[in-house]
């Protein structure tokens, strides 16, 4: 059952916003000059999935022949689009100043490095996929198999038209478990990765011990990535930031992933690994998805955002 006071949390976490600067590769052919086009893009929400805006924008300079399939990048890097933008951000630019400087390209897709997103359709089956996932850790598939197409499309739509409510009447089905029970199964979580091999790591966590005892997000770090653990009387080299709001280890998991369950995964919880400099953003619950800012108009309140907080080498977590 979803509290009164966890919907508000849940409002906020959903309302997450990323002031970002879309702007043309040089290596595209252009006609003419192409100016730079602002989004507030939602933490969880798909890139491919709210850049209508900009593929339009950038196509008004650009000859039909000119244009492949739209991918971005950051800083030389391929952009995942199945990620998470909130994920994306947190991994690749989190210690940067803001907008977000992402770019756009129309040619020399990178094949080795991204997957192709040709429609939304695309983008529906892979959030769909995660839902079916999640669920099969935390309940044996058996919530999402006695869902109703229609309940699967309305969450899907709650996504894409970023409606609050209308997800959330659906994904609230998700995250309910029988109190006898006391909790899920497993954990679904995602510890995304930027220095190894290793795109994340997931593994089979349960909420609650052997002995009946509540596990904490520590208990998971020290488990999965003893690293990020120090002793009581050690300095701490690490911080989880979820949107701005620092993860304190001694939360139980289970209660950290009901809190932290709306990402574009749908219901799969991610804790990124970035080592490095955290950027938190506040809140822009008051802008549209994917609607416009300008850097004048908005310069102070996007100023407000870029508060660079833990020490250089710390870790930026995401359990979206």
């Amino acid at each position: 059952m979803i509290m009164a006071d966890d919907k508000d949390v849940l409002r906020d976490v959903w309302f997450g916003r990323i002031p970002a600067c879309f702007t043309l590769s040089p290596e595209e052919t252009t006609e003419r000059e192409a100016e730079p086009y602002y989004l507030l893009l939602p933490r969880v929400s798909y890139l491919t999935l709210v850049t209508d805006k900009v593929k339009k924008h950038f196509l008004k300079v650009m000859k039909a022949e000119d244009v492949e399939e739209m991918w971005f990048e950051y800083e030389g890097t391929p952009l995942k689009w199945h990620y998470p933008i909130g994920v994306l951000f947190d991994l690749h630019a989190s210690n940067t100043a803001l907008p977000w400087n992402v770019t756009v390209r129309f040619k020399n897709f990178p094949e080795r490095d991204l997957l192709h997103c040709t429609s939304n359709s695309v983008i529906e089956a892979h959030f769909m996929s995660c839902i079916k996932e999640a669920d099969a850790l935390k309940h044996k598939g058996q919530v999402i198999n006695d869902m109703q197409k229609k309940d699967h499309k309305q969450l899907w739509m709650g996504l894409q038209n970023d409606k609050f409510d209308q997800f959330w009447a659906m994904n609230r089905k998700l995250m309910e478990y029988p109190t006898e029970e006391g909790g899920f199964r497993y954990i679904p979580f995602r510890i995304y990765q930027t220095m190894s091999d290793r795109p994340f790591i997931q593994k089979l966590f349960r909420p609650v011990s052997p002995e009946g005892h509540t596990l904490t997000l520590g208990d998971l770090l020290k488990e999965l990535f003893p690293a990020a653990v120090c002793a009581e009387d050690e300095p701490k080299r690490f911080q989880w930031p979820y949107r701005a709001t620092v993860i304190k280890q001694q939360n139980p998991v289970h209660f950290t992933r009901r809190r932290c369950s709306q990402n574009a995964k749908g219901d799969v919880g991610t804790v990124d690994q970035c080592c490095r400099r955290h950027t938190a953003e506040s809140d822009y619950s008051f802008r549209g998805i994917g609607e416009c800012f300008t850097p004048d108009r908005d310069r102070e309140t996007a100023g407000k955002t870029a508060k660079l907080t833990p020490p250089p080498g710390d870790f930026s977590a995401d359990c979206s």
